[in-house]
């Protein structure tokens, strides 16, 4: 770990290895010496939303290291870090720090042992499975890039560690927090995320990069009977599951075949036993969608086909299903068309066409919490992917040869080297245009 910003200065100062891209050449460098071991030390100690104590400590002390001014505690275990350096745009770069109760299984040799209990007492594995890890070092190597290089932009560079994006409660937590009362708002805002089906050393940009999230639960009524005797009650699995199919009507017939759209049924839990009708079912919805419209229609919908259905199998208007929100929403990620453009420009201009992976298409509707950082506040933001998976992985999987270990997964593995590296070239180039003299 770098212990001072003199020593990060003489470090960045050295030789350019690679005349034809010296930024790129400056953050490998960067990589070997304190970027690789601080991966590792985040992938092999990571920590569940809203316990990040130990992860932030240590991103705090590494920004500080870099001659950045640190605001540790800033939406529970989220922290701010500035760098000014005169006049000129504000400009926010986010990445998220918790990770998941997966149990790790890939095998790496800096794979996650740890064991903690959750918030509701139950000891569970910890696992980074989402990538986390790899923002958090492509943050602290941009701010190393950046800090380098004061000469080259003007403005004040904010960089936010936010805690329990997997919860999709931090940003908004760090947001009634005050963030941008207490540090300013930003003239622009960036983020990243790294991709198991995106070849390592590329990126990606589209103008949706996350849907829209709602988690919903439906409990389900009916009148418990003998299951010999279903006649003498309403039968709430019978109920429940004509609901799970009618709600993919939903989508195929009430939103546009061109809108995105998803009503996922992920968990259905009711009865004890075999011949026991219970009175009760209880489902479990993930909702997604790109536009508040989309969103309305479909949770109108939800309500629409379960009560309906209740009421065709005769269930009493005082038990029709209860419908609830078990998570904060998270509205939709979607990057601002001028900007975006902008920086596909210089992404191009500065490092090749080829740093795009032409080959990938979305096709997943993952949702981000970040969006609660830009949503309604006029800030024109960029989120854009970084590859994870080597290249000829992700090309054997892609003639459908192989398959990936996706996010999320227990196997979910890293090229740490290139999407680290990637991220802080593709990041501090666009930081550099952004902040420009």
């Amino acid at each position: 770990m770098i212990k001072t910003g003199l020593a990060l200065l003489a470090c960045l100062a050295l030789p350019a290895v690679a005349a034809e891209n010296p930024l790129a050449a400056a953050i490998a460098r960067d990589y070997k010496a304190n970027l690789e071991p601080l991966f590792n030390h985040l992938h092999a100690n990571p920590e569940l939303s809203y316990m990040e104590v130990q992860t932030a400590a240590r991103m705090a002390k590494e920004l500080r290291a870099s001659g950045f001014e640190v605001t540790e505690g800033v939406g529970k275990t989220g922290i701010v870090a500035i760098l000014r350096n005169g006049k000129g745009p504000t400009v926010m770069v986010r990445a998220d720090m918790d990770a998941l109760p997966v149990e790790e299984k890939s095998g790496a040799a800096n794979a996650s042992k740890v064991k903690v209990k959750d918030q509701g007492g139950n000891l569970v594995p910890v696992m980074h499975a989402c990538g986390h890890d790899v923002h958090m070092t492509s943050l602290v190597g941009t701010a190393h890039q950046m800090a380098a290089r004061k000469g080259e932009w003007k403005g004040t560079l904010m960089l936010v560690g936010q805690p329990a994006e997997e919860r999709t409660g931090g940003a908004l937590d760090m947001m009634a927090d005050g963030i941008y009362r207490r540090f300013g708002k930003p003239d622009y805002a960036l983020s990243l995320h790294v991709g198991a089906d995106i070849e390592a050393g590329k990126i990606d940009v589209s103008e949706a990069p996350f849907s829209g999230a709602d988690l919903i639960e439906l409990v389900v009524h009916g009148i418990g009977t003998h299951g010999a005797s279903p006649h003498m009650g309403k039968d709430p699995v019978v109920i429940a599951s004509q609901i799970v199919v009618g709600l993919q009507t939903v989508v195929t017939r009430d939103i546009a075949p061109r809108e995105a759209a998803l009503i996922t049924v992920g968990s259905f839990h009711a009865g004890t036993k075999g011949n026991v009708i219970g009175d009760s079912a209880r489902l479990e919805l993930t909702v997604r969608s790109e536009s508040d419209e989309a969103r309305a229609k479909l949770l109108a919908g939800i309500k629409r086909v379960a009560d309906n259905t209740a009421r065709a199998a005769g269930v009493p208007e005082d038990k029709l299903p209860e419908m609830r929100h078990t998570d904060r929403p998270v509205p939709p990620t979607l990057n601002d068309k001028a900007l975006m453009q902008r920086l596909r420009g210089v992404w191009s201009a500065k490092l090749g066409e080829g740093i795009f992976d032409k080959g990938y298409q979305r096709g997943g509707m993952v949702g981000e919490d970040y969006a609660h950082f830009i949503y309604g506040q006029g800030i024109p933001s960029v989120y854009f992917m970084v590859g994870g998976t080597p290249g000829e992985q992700v090309a054997a999987a892609r003639a459908g040869k192989a398959t990936l270990a996706y996010n999320h997964s227990p196997l979910f593995r890293v090229d740490a080297e290139k999407s680290i590296q990637t991220g802080v070239l593709a990041t501090t180039t666009a930081l550099l245009d952004l902040m420009k003299q």
